[in-house]
């Protein structure tokens, strides 16, 4: 197999660095929101940021206004397989009435960018503009050709996004071996000074569902032991209420086991709730993923106070490590009564590939070159990204943005939250991560 030749890795430019933040702002302020707008604005925004570096694109739409992106940069050893680095355009909406600042804004405030988007992910579509138009300026090439996919689609599980594409364009991806996208390489931190970087190579898989219930319908006054909305209402209690058996998959252990280490503290599989006693936030931010789930989140029944309706409707996110789904199923199944019926709304594949390879060293080295108290390791993500879809083309997915955050900040809560935010001097580490990744993967 032929190599690249090695040559001293080129940094980011001040200009990438600076322009990223510029770069974020204007992405947030296209309303993306999916569903209720489309990508097609901000496509032909991103089209025309990468020609002005003379980086060459094709714009596809899947339906009208829900558009993607794609572009290939040549690298310098074109016998590897190539990388895909994909990023979605869209984003879930937002409430403007609860927030410090308009939603789509793209204010900057205390040393953050402010706006929907800032996190989930149009921080992460910056940075791969910023690294694209800076290698594009300097003639640097990476180690192998690099295909960016800017996205539609992803918060809606990307049936006009990735999983079209890889239906109807699958020639797009033609060579590529391996993807970087969102759901992990952010920072954790772990006490004053040291950070863990998790670095996503595994996801639950998705298992959204919709509970039909049937009984007699009839007038309100009167007795009715087939009340569908009773029935309907009970399963639901017993799957909010349903704790599942904790599954130790080899990232999530990975995780623990490297925490425990450096807290200097046991971790003994065995004594599993003890273990986790001792790794104190760690433990909690590991929690979701310890386990499949099940959420009711919707609820619809009736047209009138004295009428019981026949039937009733719910729906339920689940949610399931590598290797148990069919636990995830038999569990549901077995809590909902007789009357009680499901079928699927989103069902999609849970992920897992093993933490080895050059592109996970180069990512582990780009994250300590740039971080020397950050410590890498595997991780699991609780939800679904584009990856899914990419799996099918039988490339091997990753999740790795290089995002250096405060301590003090609680990254989770803003995925989907109230003032999404991301902190200036991130975005300026995500470029130089990403630019030193691109040169050595």
């Amino acid at each position: 197999m032929s190599t690249a030749p090695e040559t001293a890795p080129v940094p980011a430019s001040e200009e990438a660095q600076d322009e990223v933040i510029a770069l974020c702002a204007e992405l947030i302020r296209f309303d993306t929101s999916n569903p209720t707008s489309d990508e097609r604005a901000s496509a032909e925004w991103v089209v025309a940021r990468l020609a002005e570096a003379g980086i060459d694109s094709e714009l596809i739409e899947s339906a009208p206004g829900r558009a993607s992106v794609i572009a290939r940069i040549a690298g310098r050893d074109a016998g590897r397989g190539a990388l895909l680095v994909h990023g979605h355009l869209d984003v879930v909406p937002a409430d403007a009435s609860e927030w410090q600042v308009p939603p789509f804004s793209g204010e900057i405030r205390d040393g953050y960018l402010w706006g929907r988007g800032a996190i989930d992910m149009k921080d992460t579509v910056a940075v791969m503009l910023a690294a694209a138009r800076h290698f594009a300026r300097t003639g640097t090439k990476p180690s192998r050709d690099l295909v960016l996919a800017f996205l539609a689609d992803e918060e809606a599980g990307g049936k006009f996004g990735a999983h079209w594409l890889v239906e109807h364009r699958p020639e797009l991806f033609a060579g590529v071996t391996e993807a970087i996208g969102e759901g992990g390489g952010f920072s954790f931190a772990i006490d004053d000074t040291r950070r863990l970087y998790p670095i996503e190579n595994a996801q639950r898989g998705m298992a959204w569902m919709e509970l039909t219930a049937t009984g007699r319908a009839g007038h309100g006054s009167s007795p009715n032991d087939e009340n569908a909305v009773t029935d309907l209402a009970e399963s639901l209690t017993r799957i909010g209420r349903e704790t599942f058996p904790i599954r130790l998959i080899e990232p999530v252990r990975a995780l623990l086991e490297e925490a425990a280490r450096l807290y200097g503290v046991e971790f003994d599989e065995d004594d599993i709730d003890g273990s986790l006693a001792r790794l104190g936030p760690v433990a909690d931010f590991m929690q979701v993923v310890l386990r499949n789930s099940a959420n009711p989140t919707m609820f619809a029944a009736g047209y009138q106070t004295n009428v019981i309706p026949g039937k009733a409707t719910a729906r339920v996110d689940g949610r399931f490590l590598p290797g148990h789904e069919q636990e995830l199923i038999d569990t549901i199944d077995r809590l909902l009564l007789p009357s009680v019926g499901r079928e699927w709304v989103n069902h999609d594949i849970a992920m897992e590939t093993t933490f080895d390879g050059p592109l996970v060293d180069a990512m582990c080295a780009a994250v300590r070159a740039e971080d020397p108290d950050g410590h890498p390791v595997p991780y699991c993500n609780p939800g679904g990204t584009d990856a899914k879809a990419f799996t099918h083309l039988g490339i091997r997915c990753f999740g790795f943005k290089g995002l250096k955050l405060p301590h003090d900040l609680d990254y989770g809560r803003l995925f989907h939250g109230v003032d999404e935010r991301v902190p200036l001097e991130g975005l300026r580490f995500g470029v130089r991560v990403m630019t030193r990744l691109w040169q050595s993967c």
